[in-house]
């Protein structure tokens, strides 16, 4: 799962409150800007940005959408934070600590897949179990989806975190710190989890197929800016599914694209398949519908609000993890009502699945 952060990231959002004040007051306009990272459920959006599929999607609407692609993914939500770009990629828990958290009124758009197996916690030794964490370090990206996923494993057999010590360490660095004897086990997401599982003598002890639908990966956008420019959303939404529905279609040109894609990330066909083998993209509008309309995703949010306030992350005057209120499909909310700043709103993927994009 693309996404790692320091804890004082958390924290940004709220302190940019006074600059973003102007967030709020967005008003109808014609040029949109949305930013991507690197990761295998997101390269649709380079592909469609890249091969004009955005452009054909604005232009039947009368906008114009520049999709721009950031190196850096903490970076990347912080400036859509900041009110530098319209929409952005980021996770679930991303969503709703960073941007949501700091004030900024988000609403995700397209939740276009779950990590099904990309993120994992691994142990050196054979036959190892989640209970064998007891008592050891565990190296991984502290307060990312990451160490939700050891939270969330530790659950499964009564252990909690004071019963191991959690290390910090960047996505960059734990491949290497794997090799060196110091570190006994890691949690970490793909592509570092497939060369770490890759390696002689260790068990993967549990990964994200266990926790389905939990560490979601998302298109997120302002929601002032999507209320007053609705062009917006039908656009993305429009483009997005036409390049799910090419990738789908066991076609040569679907072919050309998947290899498209694997090359703009920086791998070959096999590895970019590999990747999205162990993420659950939803290729069709009606599959995303199912999911965004489920009576799990409240609940889903309800362990991720949950394990975020316990680790500070919903700011530092946040009373309990209804502090940051949530929206969804039917009129269902979670937490603070009078204070409703993440939505999953499945409108426009409706106007997809009924055909009226």
């Amino acid at each position: 799962m693309q996404t790692s952060r320091p804890r004082l990231m958390a924290f940004l959002a709220a302190g940019l409150s006074a600059v973003l004040s102007f967030s709020s007051q967005a008003a109808s306009k014609d040029h949109f800007n949305v930013c991507w990272t690197i990761y295998a459920g997101w390269m649709p959006w380079e592909y469609a940005g890249t091969q004009g599929i955005v452009d054909k999607w604005a232009k039947k609407y009368g906008i114009d959408i520049k999709v721009t692609q950031l190196n850096d993914y903490v970076e990347s939500i912080n400036q859509y934070t900041a009110g530098q770009f319209d929409g952005c990629t980021m996770t679930n828990m991303d969503a709703l600590t960073i941007p949501a958290a700091g004030g900024v009124d988000s609403t995700a758009l397209v939740v276009s897949d779950f990590s099904n197996g990309n993120d994992g916690i691994v142990i050196k030794g054979t036959g190892k179990t989640v209970k064998d964490l007891k008592g050891m370090n565990v190296n991984l990206v502290e307060l990312s989806v990451s160490h939700y996923l050891l939270a969330r494993a530790l659950d499964s057999v009564s252990l909690r975190e004071k019963d191991l010590k959690v290390v910090n360490t960047s996505d960059a660095d734990i491949s290497a710190a794997f090799n060196t004897d110091q570190v006994q086990a890691v949690t970490t997401w793909n592509p570092m989890l497939a060369d770490i599982k890759a390696k002689p003598g260790v068990t993967e002890v549990f990964d994200s197929s266990k926790i389905p639908g939990e560490i979601m990966d998302m298109m997120v956008v302002n929601t002032q800016t999507l209320k007053d420019n609705p062009a917006l959303g039908k656009a993305l939404t429009g483009a997005w599914f036409e390049v799910m529905a090419l990738m789908n279609s066991k076609s040569a040109a679907g072919e050309a694209a998947l290899e498209h894609m694997a090359k703009a990330s920086g791998t070959d066909l096999a590895g970019f398949k590999a990747q999205l083998a162990t993420t659950a993209l939803f290729y069709t509008p009606q599959q995303t519908l199912d999911f965004a309309n489920s009576a799990e995703l409240p609940k889903t949010m309800d362990k991720v609000a949950g394990f975020s306030f316990d680790h500070g992350l919903l700011g530092e005057g946040a009373k309990d993890s209804s502090a940051v209120g949530m929206s969804f499909a039917h009129g269902v909310t979670r937490g603070d009502k009078a204070n409703l700043k993440l939505h999953f709103d499945p409108t426009y993927v409706q106007m997809a699945a009924d055909g009226k994009l």
